[in-house]
């Protein structure tokens, strides 16, 4: 972004790198304004403008969604924005929508740290967004919030946060030595001796090497008898890896010249994510995932990232998985899911459309959505 001089200051917000991001029409009629997946360079503006940001914001991300229509909720004044990415659905058979969240952790992002920001600039964004909410004919909003980002502070205003479990992070401002320290005895024990048998890091280099991995990816899914949502093709690699809106790789432990793990991971602001990853079966018994996150948490800080999120369990469940990621580091996060239901008459009538007038236990939300076609 350039800097514009000799114009109107009022028409322009600042980033937190103070450079002016202009402001449109749209903004001169109503405090909101929306960025269309159509505009991708002024939605990733904004989002590489953020304090704080993850891949899952980038324009790239959403663009890659089936299940809605991408939308940039924006809200400024002064030298202050506030952007939510969310995903627009259409309830059939009626006039109204609802939104949700992209696959991973979104929520709102801001050029300003949520710690510091004035309580009267929150609240005009949640006056701003509930305007937005009823001119939509939206019904409701679902969101999986990001564990590092510290956004609990403005959608709290709404109510309707929900705890979803813990997720992990490996912090990699300290120091290697002390990273490794925090890891579980038998942990540290099994890396060393992986390390002694042979075992090695590669990145992906050859389309060969990155179908080797998808092949193992979805043979792992199989195996764990995963949801359909968590098999992804060889297409979504390539384009993901193919990105400009972020940097990723495909890092893969090998034995000899045999792929026992490997893992999809991405580099945005100080942020690494270990998104996607998995154990060759024939290997299991070896356990190499224990070394290949070590030396993950090596690549990312010769990337200068300051965390290398391992996510939690399936679900956000504290299960097997989420105590595997428990042995490597202390830091554990809150993982939250921001249910709110914005047309209750509307949602209630739904939901009751959908089930008739028996007594729903479940923990799905929108409730209406849950194993039908709306």
């Amino acid at each position: 972004m350039n800097i514009l001089k000799g114009s109107n200051p009022g028409t322009y917000v600042v980033s937190k790198n103070h450079e002016l991001i202009p402001k449109t029409d749209q903004l001169e009629n109503m405090p909101y304004r929306l960025v269309t997946v159509q505009e991708r360079d002024l939605w990733n503006e904004y989002v590489h403008s953020c304090k704080m940001y993850d891949f899952y914001h980038t324009w790239y991300y959403h663009s890659l969604e089936k299940s809605g229509e991408p939308v940039l909720f924006v809200y400024e004044e002064q030298n202050c924005f506030i952007v939510f990415p969310l995903l627009k659905r259409s309830i059939n058979k009626t006039e109204y929508s609802d939104f949700t969240s992209v696959y991973g952790y979104a929520g709102p992002i801001s050029n300003l740290d949520f710690n510091q920001m004035e309580q009267k600039t929150m609240e005009g964004f949640k006056q701003a967004f509930l305007m937005f909410l009823g001119q939509e004919k939206n019904v409701s909003v679902f969101c999986r919030l990001h564990p590092i980002i510290n956004h609990d502070i403005l959608v709290e205003k709404f109510g309707s946060l929900v705890e979803n479990g813990k997720t992990v992070v490996i912090d990699l401002t300290n120091s290697l030595e002390e990273q490794r320290s925090k890891y579980r005895r038998q942990f540290r024990s099994k890396i060393r001796q992986l390390r002694e048998k042979g075992f090695y890091l590669k990145n992906a280099e050859s389309d060969e090497e990155v179908k080797a991995f998808v092949k193992v990816y979805n043979e792992n899914m199989a195996r764990v008898k995963a949801e359909s949502y968590y098999y992804f093709n060889e297409s979504y690699f390539f384009n993901m890896l193919n990105s400009a809106d972020f940097e990723s790789s495909v890092l893969l432990l090998y034995c000899g010249d045999e792929i026992t793990s490997g893992a999809f991971v991405t580099f945005s602001n100080n942020i690494m994510q270990f998104h996607l990853a998995a154990t060759n079966n024939k290997y299991l018994h070896e356990g190499p995932m224990k070394l290949l996150i070590d030396e993950a948490t090596v690549v990312g800080r010769e990337r200068s990232m300051d965390y290398l999120h391992l996510g939690g369990g399936v679900g956000g469940n504290e299960d097997s998985l989420f105590e595997f990621k428990a042995g490597f580091s202390e830091t554990i996060l809150n993982f939250k899911t921001w249910r709110f239901v914005s047309n209750p008459v509307v949602y209630n009538q739904l939901v009751r459309a959908r089930w008739g007038n028996r007594t729903i236990e479940s923990d799905f939300f929108p409730l209406y959505r849950e194993l039908s076609n709306f």
